[in-house]
């Protein structure tokens, strides 16, 4: 693990996590806009926001953040969402789609050119779906038990909130595997597709990014096993225990962005 004053060195492009990282809730956390802020007004640094969270849009996101104080334009967003729904029209073109998701990201698809059906899928996804029923699981189980491919936006398995956690898209997808068998191809963070489309789009290099975020086995992992560098910070999921009991080696640990701050 690196020192706090080496670790940044090298970093063009701070990818954040948001959930925990950014803000907890209806609430910004201690440091995180004067972080943003300094990254902002550097000549040599830039951010972006990337989150697991495919229950919510870019735009939804942009309007949460202003709310707490931080003005920004949708391309400074991406989530798991947008990975999977790239994804699905460059490895299933034109395919017909069964999603268990939130009304905004059906909507969102729909505007992706995605052809979303309710029946006789060509592939099943699953997402962190805050409107699930019995209804959406059955249908997605008996698609998965028949074949049809199953693709989950990202495999966090609790969200954090102001109160604690709430069930993410990858504790719905274990009882999706439970019943069938089958467990899901995963996007979002930490796999390679979230790597690739960050430098597509921002046109930095893998070596030249930092994934920053509250969760090992997301945001670190995606850095430190696709050639970036990955930042834990001690505001969301992860304690030093889970650290201990973990796999995945932080490139550096920070209490919080506010902290990482004083090393820029």
């Amino acid at each position: 693990m690196q020192k706090k004053e080496d670790a940044l060195k090298g970093v063009k492009l701070f990818v954040l996590d948001m959930d925990g990282t950014v803000y907890l809730g209806n609430h910004m956390i201690d440091g995180a806009l004067d972080f943003i802020h300094e990254v902002d007004a550097s000549e040599d640094r830039d951010y972006i926001f990337f989150t697991n969270n495919a229950s919510r849009v870019p735009s939804v996101y942009v309007e949460k953040l202003h709310k707490l104080g931080l003005d920004v334009d949708e391309s400074k967003v991406v989530t798991a969402g947008d990975v999977c729904a790239e994804f699905l029209k460059v490895n299933y073109p034109g395919a017909k789609v069964y999603l268990n998701g939130t009304p905004v990201l059906e909507e969102n698809w729909k505007e992706k050119g995605i052809h979303l059906v309710e029946e006789d899928p060509d592939v099943a996804v699953q997402s962190f779906d805050t409107t699930l029923t019995y209804h959406k699981l059955d249908r997605i189980c008996h698609y998965v038990r028949n074949g049809v491919p199953f693709i989950a936006t990202h495999m966090d398995t609790n969200c954090p909130t102001e109160y604690g956690f709430m069930p993410d898209c990858g504790a719905m997808c274990s009882l999706i595997t439970d019943s069938t068998g089958v467990k899901p191809r995963f996007l979002g963070k930490p796999w390679k597709e979230t790597v690739d489309m960050v430098a597509e789009i921002t046109g930095y290099k893998a070596e030249e990014m930092a994934f920053v975020g509250d969760r090992l086995y997301t945001d670190v992992a995606t850095g430190v096993n696709n050639g970036a560098k990955g930042f834990l910070v001690l505001t969301g999921e992860a304690d030093m225990q889970t650290v201990a009991e973990s796999e995945v080696e932080p490139t550096c640990i920070y209490d919080s962005l506010g902290e990482m701050r004083r090393y820029l």
